[in-house]
């Protein structure tokens, strides 16, 4: 349940968050009064083990503080700014009296105000690397026209719609703007909850207290991706959570699925899941049932939305849920924290709780109805910009399932990875492939030398300065493709070329892709007259998989760095095809 305003102020007073490894720096920008929100987002940013440092703007100084490059906004230099401008400040006088003014004048109006946003994001784009979030508008209920206002030419309710959609427009052209949909914000929780009349005649503040949490969180749909704490595994039980009923007692014929009023809530719910799994979200399964009643259902019945196809990990056994969840992600090759976990039994989900805090447990009511909701209230599942791996990466696991089958009828490592005939394709960084690598940098633990974080920006910057090279690498074989799932950056030193990044995604490590990427490297640099390329590895609690990397190539210790001499040989893996492009 979420926790009023004024207990996130007290909260905020106690934080203590100088140990967390992951930081941010969160600027405020507004034309109304926004008080709570820093203090709201400073106890939320904790919570998610988030050092979070911010600049508040002054009331209503929005335009100083952007149009000037010397002020101390740009002096904080903010990861990310969230710019919140109300529709009364921005039309004054017209917000009440519109149609004192001619149509074509309410048109030149709206054009006039559009320039006047599209001056802040290009300032903002000229003077900042980072990121920024502009609200858009809220379309009052509110018309001086009355009834008969969409019979009005032009009218007030469609200049900020006209406002909204070129808002809209404008930001595709910025890859670091984006707009917040306010009006849809103000929609959900409704006008009369969000605009109380009292609050703004007390202080020109225009978000009720009681939604600033609620707004907050909003928020953070932009903030956890930038971070890197996005989750990308939803773990679902069966009985009373994917169907109605128990499979094992009732029968296929007997569960709820379609047709009733609950049937059509599970439906619906898994309609849900099979959208996020378009976008690239992995689903899975944890269950205590037999496992040919329940795998039947996914295979025969007609009213199954989610087939057997679209899990990654299929657990229906007897085993404690907990282990089954380790199985899990061992099987997909993810973190415990990438996961959200479904399950309708409360026993199960205090079980899951206690034992993995990292993993989101979902406190599922009984009610079937509200499945889909609590779903789609979930942030947790937002990218910044989806990359085609994205996009198919339900698909790529469906064919990992098939690589271990592979793997398991095969007794011999090298026989196995020969019958595999993979080709590494070598990408050097372009615009469509830096959201990619920058994805990696923020996500990738386990086989990552340094877990350097990038932001696109930084990536972009990296691509554009000639003493460095940024490339990645696009993964095939005889399953299909596993998109990109490496990457590296390399400041090219003179006679030394020194590792900045090297990373690869786990769901391709051990098969040698690592030493052809390496062996590209080490090529690019003898080739360039370096003499030398050297590497650190930085350990974390997690990219232990990483560290003998550099020593079994070959690298030798010198003081912080393992040192490659370019006289040595290269070598590069026989059973598979590195292409460079």
């Amino acid at each position: 349940m979420e926790k009023s305003l004024s207990d996130y102020i007290a909260l905020s007073k106690n934080i203590d968050d100088l140990q967390s490894d992951k930081k941010i720096k969160v600027a405020i920008l507004s034309s109304f009064t926004l008080n709570g929100l820093d203090e709201t987002l400073h106890v939320k940013c904790s919570e998610l083990g988030i050092r979070y440092q911010s600049y508040v703007g002054g009331y209503n100084q929005y335009n100083q503080e952007l149009l000037n490059s010397e002020s101390s906004y740009y002096n904080f230099s903010p990861d990310i700014t969230f710019l919140v401008i109300d529709i009364r400040n921005l039309l004054g006088d017209n917000f009440y009296l519109p149609y004192e003014i001619s149509d074509n004048e309410r048109k030149s109006l709206v054009k006039e105000k559009i320039n006047e946003l599209e001056n802040l994001i290009q300032k903002f784009n000229d003077n900042s690397n980072s990121k920024l979030v502009l609200a858009n508008f809220n379309i009052p209920s509110y018309s001086p026209n009355g009834i008969i206002e969409t019979k009005t030419k032009f009218g007030f309710h469609e200049m900020i719609e006209e406002i909204n959609g070129s808002l809209r427009d404008l930001v595709k052209n910025y890859n670091s703007v984006y707009v917040f949909d306010f009006n849809q914000f103000v929609s959900k929780y409704g006008e009369k909850n969000i605009f109380d009349y009292r609050q703004f005649f007390l202080g020109d503040i225009q978000i009720a207290f009681n939604y600033i949490p609620s707004f907050a969180n909003e928020l953070l749909s932009y903030i956890k991706p930038i971070s890197g704490i996005n989750r990308k595994c939803i773990v679902l039980d069966l009985d009373n959570t994917l169907w109605g009923g128990i499979i094992g007692e009732d029968g296929i014929n007997e569960i709820e699925l379609g047709h009733t009023s609950n049937g059509k809530a599970y439906v619906e719910f898994q309609k849900q899941l099979l959208s996020l799994w378009k976008q690239g979200i992995i689903l899975a399964i944890n269950s205590k049932n037999n496992f040919e009643d329940a795998i039947k259902v996914l295979r025969e019945h007609p009213d199954m939305i989610l087939k057997e196809k679209h899990f990654a990990s299929i657990q229906i056994n007897w085993n404690d849920k907990a282990e089954n969840l380790k199985q899990i992600a061992n099987e997909i090759n993810i973190g415990l924290n990438s996961i959200v976990f479904f399950d309708d039994d409360k026993v199960n989900q205090e079980r899951i709780k206690q034992e993995f805090p990292e993993i989101l447990t979902v406190n599922l009511p009984k009610d079937p109805s509200q499945y889909s909701s609590i779903l789609t209230d979930l942030n947790d599942f937002n990218v910044l910009q989806r990359t085609n791996e994205d996009k198919k990466r339900g698909e790529m696991y469906a064919q990992q399932r098939e690589r271990t089958n592979l793997e398991k009828s095969i007794s011999n490592l090298d026989e196995f990875l020969k019958q595999l005939d993979i080709e590494v394709q070598i990408k050097k960084s372009d615009e469509f492939l830096i959201p990619r690598i920058s994805q990696l940098t923020l996500k990738t633990n386990q086989f990552n030398l340094t877990t350097k974080r990038y932001q696109e920006e930084q990536i972009q910057n990296f691509s554009n300065n000639s003493e460095y090279e940024v490339g990645c690498a696009q993964v095939l074989d005889k399953f299909g493709d596993n998109g990109i799932t490496g990457a590296y950056i390399v400041n090219k030193n003179g006679k030394t070329w020194i590792i900045d990044t090297f990373l690869l995604s786990c769901r391709i490590m051990g098969r040698g892709v690592e030493d052809a990427i390496l062996s590209h490297i080490l090529k690019n640099a003898k080739n360039d007259g370096a003499e030398s390329v050297k590497a650190k590895f930085i350990p974390t609690e997690k990219n232990k998989p990483a560290e003998e990397f550099l020593p079994t190539y070959g690298f030798k210790k010198s003081d912080d760095y393992w040192i490659f001499d370019l006289n040595e040989p290269i070598k590069s893996p026989d059973h598979l095809k590195i292409i460079v492009e």
